[in-house]
């Protein structure tokens, strides 16, 4: 069963959505909430497996939000839904940590295979999408990586690299391991990496450890 958390200040949309939603018996809308402060409130109190996040909400941008569940659920999924077209949104939702970027329009015919996809660890991006990120990348190549990181991600990650487990390297920065593997993965996700025996690798190929 895949949990979701529906987050849009209109309660016509959390309906039409819910009722979508309602064909498929694998998905079950575990909470709803119409402002930023009720998705943070309860992506912290439920068990969730996906967030369908609207970029629009009161007070406060998606994005912004979306940063926050990033920051305090690594692991949490999230698939951005909205009005506005790709070319305004979508690379800066995949580049802030979203996990698909799906406009309004075209929810009713590819919200539940966006959902499954998410659900299930992969990202949902349209052909057009991916050729915009593609684009976005060629115009970066040059850039190394790891001067994407902040100063402290930089100190985490070479201690990563340098094989210190995540409770030696909280220990050692006087941090809590809850920050620590949140700081790891933002570096993953800057790093486009998938686990730490990669970014072993490129810190030795780098010559980032000794």
């Amino acid at each position: 069963m895949i949990n979701i958390l529906i987050a849009d200040d209109h309660t016509i949309v959390r309906e039409g959505l819910k009722q979508i939603l309602a064909q498929s018996p694998d998905i079950l809308v575990k909470n709803e909430a119409s402002n930023a402060q009720e998705v943070i409130k309860k992506i912290r109190i439920k068990h969730l497996d996906l967030v369908l996040l609207d970029i629009s909400l009161p007070g406060r941008s998606g994005l912004d939000v979306l940063k926050q569940i990033r920051s305090l659920e690594p692991r949490l999924p999230v698939l951005i839904l909205s009005m506005y077209p790709e070319e305004q949104y979508a690379i800066r939702a995949i580049k802030a940590g979203a996990s698909g970027y799906l406009t309004k329009e075209s929810a009713t015919s590819e919200l539940l295979r966006a959902i499954r996809k998410v659900a299930a660890g992969g990202m949902y991006i349209t052909s057009s999408l991916a050729e915009k990120i593609a684009t976005e990348l060629k115009a970066d190549i040059k850039k190394v990586p790891h001067e994407a990181l902040s100063d402290r991600e930089y100190q985490i990650m070479c201690m990563i690299a340098s094989g210190r487990s995540v409770k030696e390297i909280a220990a050692a920065l006087f941090l809590s391991v809850k920050t620590i593997s949140t700081h790891r993965a933002r570096i993953l996700e800057k790093m486009r990496m998938k686990n730490s025996a990669q970014l072993m690798h490129y810190a030795i190929k780098h010559n980032l450890v000794d």
